[in-house]
C-alpha cells in the first residue's frame, strides 16, 4: 500500500506542470522603512508651513502603511487623507486630476469606485510601477499637494529609479484630441508639468500663477492678450492662484494661428477679446520650489 502510495505521488509530480521563473515576475513594493521616511520628509515640510495636516502612506492596493495625525489636525482629515492616497494608488495618477475632470463638467468623476476627487494625493513610482502613493489632508488643496510633494522628493532621491512624472511616451489618438478641445479639457496632468486642450469663444478672466508657466500654441483663431501689468481686484482663489476682473497697465497682443507666447510664472494675463472659436494648447510646466 505505502509503495502504491509513493508512485502516485511520483506520478503526480511528472504530471503536475512546473513553473519556470520566466513564468514569474518580480514586484517591487514599498517596505516600511521607506513609508516612514516619506512621511518624516512631508512632517517636516508640514512643519516648515506650520499646517495642521493628516500625512498617509499607502501601498499599491491603497492600503494604510503609515498615518501621521500631526498635533491639532482636525479628526475628519484622517479618512480624507487616506481616500486621496488611497486614489493615487489605486489609480496610478494624482488625485488632483480628478477634481479637475469635475471642475470642467465631467460630474462622472464623482461616481468612481474608491476615488476620493480632492487634490493631495499622488503616486509613488519606479521603473514605471506605480508601488504606492501618499495621501495629505487639513489645509489648502495646493498646500496639501505640496506638503505630500515633498515626501515624493524624499522617496525619489532614496530611489534611483524613482520618479514622479509619467514614466513612458505617452500618446494621444487624434480623436481623443479633438474631443478634448471640444470642452476645453486637460490632456496629461502630472506633478511638475500639465498639457491642456483648451477651447475658448469668449474673453476669459485676469489670472496669475505664482509658480506656473503657460506656454501657449495657437491652433485656431485669434485674440487679444494683455501680460503683465497689475491685477486689479486680485483674489486668491488657491494658495498659488490669483484671478481678477482687469489689468492696469500691461502689454497687449494680438495672437493668430501658429503663434507661440510663454508667460513666465507671476505674470498677470488676459485673454480680453477672443475672435471666433479659439483652440489652443497649453503647456504648464511648474517651477521648482
Amino acid at each position: 500500500m505505502q509503495l502504491k502510495t509513493n508512485l502516485l505521488l511520483v506520478l503526480i509530480a511528472l504530471l503536475t506542470p512546473s513553473i519556470s521563473p520566466a513564468q514569474l515576475s518580480q514586484k517591487t513594493i514599498l517596505t516600511l522603512e521607506a513609508a516612514e521616511k516619506i512621511a518624516g520628509a512631508a512632517q517636516v515640510e508640514a512643519k516648515k508651513r506650520n499646517a495642521t495636516v493628516v500625512i498617509v502612506v499607502v501601498d499599491d492596493g491603497g492600503y494604510p502603511l503609515i498615518i501621521k495625525r500631526l498635533d491639532d489636525t482636525q479628526v475628519a482629515s484622517v479618512d480624507v487623507g487616506i481616500g486621496k492616497a488611497r486614489t493615487a494608488a489605486i489609480f496610478r495618477r494624482p488625485s488632483r486630476d480628478f477634481e479637475e475632470q469635475i471642475k470642467k463638467g465631467r460630474v462622472a468623476s464623482l461616481g468612481l469606485p474608491g476615488a476620493t476627487p480632492l487634490q493631495g494625493g499622488l503616486p509613488l513610482i519606479v521603473d514605471g510601477k506605480t508601488i504606492g502613493a501618499i495621501g495629505v489632508s487639513g489645509n489648502t488643496p495646493q498646500e496639501d499637494e505640496d506638503i505630500a510633494m515633498a515626501g515624493v522628493k524624499a522617496f525619489a532621491a532614496d530611489t534611483p529609479m524613482a520618479n514622479f512624472a509619467a514614466p513612458k511616451v505617452t500618446h494621444f489618438p487624434a480623436a481623443q484630441v479633438s474631443k478634448a478641445f471640444e470642452k476645453g479639457m486637460p490632456l496629461l496632468e502630472i506633478a511638475n508639468y500639465k498639457v491642456h486642450a483648451s477651447y475658448r469663444d469668449a474673453p476669459g478672466i485676469v489670472e496669475v500663477h505664482s509658480k506656473d508657466t503657460d506656454i501657449i500654441y495657437m491652433l485656431e483663431g485669434s485674440a487679444t492678450i494683455v501680460t503683465g501689468g497689475t491685477v486689479v481686484d486680485g483674489k486668491n482663489i488657491e494658495s498659488e492662484e490669483v484671478r481678477g476682473k482687469d489689468i492696469k497697465g500691461g502689454e497687449t497682443r494680438t495672437l493668430t494661428k501658429g503663434e507661440v507666447i510663454v508667460v513666465p510664472h507671476g505674470t498677470p494675463h488676459w485673454f480680453k477679446e477672443v475672435k471666433g472659436p479659439l483652440n489652443y494648447y497649453v503647456v504648464k510646466v511648474r517651477a521648482a520650489n
